[in-house]
C-alpha cells in the first residue's frame, strides 16, 4: 500500500474515506483545463502520477512510498512521474504556519529514516544556494500545498496538505538555465499568476541561482513577501532532531 496508482486511488475499497474525498478534489483541480501546471495535468490524465498518504499519528508509510517511487527512475528514458502525498487533515483547518511547520517536520522525519549517505558533493546546509533535499542519494524538489492558501490558489488542492515530490532527473533538458526550461517555466508562471491573481512569489527561482535559497521555494508564502529566517531542516549529521 506504500505507493498507489491512479487506478488504485479510484478502485481500492480499503483506502480511508478522507483520502478518497481529497483525491477527488485533487483530480478535479489539476485536470481543470486552466490549471497552470501542465506537468500535473498531463500526468494525472495519463496515469503517470503516483500517490501515498500518511495520517496525523503515523508517518511510517512515507519513506517506503518514496523509496518505491524512486525505483521507477532506475533506467532512462525517464517518464516524468510525480509523487503526491496526502496528509490526513487536521480536525480544524490550520494556519499556513502550522502547515509549514508540519511540512518541514515530515521532511525531517523522512531524512532521519534515510540510511543512504548524503552525496559528498552536495551541501548539507540549506543556506547554501546549491542545497537540495536528498533521499536515497537522489536530489528531489519537494513542494507543499495546503488549505490555508487563500490567495495562491494553485497551492490549494483540498482540505489536506499535499506534498509533491519531483526527482531532479525528470527536469533533464528543462533546467533553469536551459532554453527549454526557461520557456516552459515562463509559460507556467504566466498561468500561475493568472490563477492566483498575484505576481510570482519573490522566492521562486531556479536551482543553481546563486542569489536563491532552494528551501524557500519548498513552501512559499501566501503573499508577495520574501520568507525570512533560517530553514527548519537540519542534516542529521549536524542535529539530533527526530520527529514522528
Amino acid at each position: 500500500m506504500a505507493l498507489l496508482t491512479k487506478e488504485e486511488m479510484n478502485t481500492r475499497e480499503d483506502l480511508p474515506d478522507w483520502l478518497k474525498r481529497e483525491y477527488t478534489t485533487f483530480h478535479q483541480t489539476v485536470t481543470d483545463p486552466t490549471f497552470p501546471c501542465y506537468f500535473g495535468m498531463n500526468g494525472e490524465h495519463k496515469g503517470e502520477l503516483r500517490y501515498a498518504y500518511i495520517t496525523q499519528k503515523d508517518w511510517s508509510n512515507l519513506p517506503h512510498a518514496l523509496e518505491n517511487f524512486l525505483a521507477l527512475f532506475q533506467n532512462p528514458p525517464f517518464i516524468r512521474h510525480g509523487l503526491f502525498v496526502f496528509v490526513e487533515p487536521f480536525e480544524r483547518e490550520g494556519t499556513l504556519e502550522q502547515y509549514r511547520t508540519q511540512f518541514w517536520d515530515i521532511l525531517q522525519y523522512v531524512h532521519e529514516q534515510d540510511h543512504v549517505e548524503w552525496p559528498a558533493e552536495s551541501p548539507k546546509n540549506p543556506e547554501h544556494f546549491l542545497w537540495d533535499f536528498h533521499f536515497k542519494g537522489e536530489p528531489i524538489f519537494v513542494f507543499g500545498n495546503a488549505p490555508a492558501y487563500k490567495q495562491r490558489k494553485t497551492r490549494h488542492l483540498g482540505n489536506s496538505m499535499v506534498l509533491g515530490f519531483q526527482p531532479r532527473k525528470i527536469f533533464e533538458g528543462l533546467k533553469g538555465t536551459e532554453k527549454g526550461g526557461i520557456m516552459s517555466r515562463e509559460k507556467v508562471r504566466e498561468r500561475v499568476e493568472k490563477w492566483d491573481r498575484l505576481p510570482k512569489h519573490p522566492d521562486i527561482s531556479h536551482f543553481g541561482d546563486p542569489d536563491h535559497n532552494e528551501w524557500k521555494q519548498f513552501f512559499i508564502g501566501d503573499d508577495i513577501e520574501p520568507i525570512k529566517g533560517t530553514c527548519p531542516f537540519h542534516h542529521k549529521s549536524e542535529s539530533s532532531i527526530s520527529k514522528g
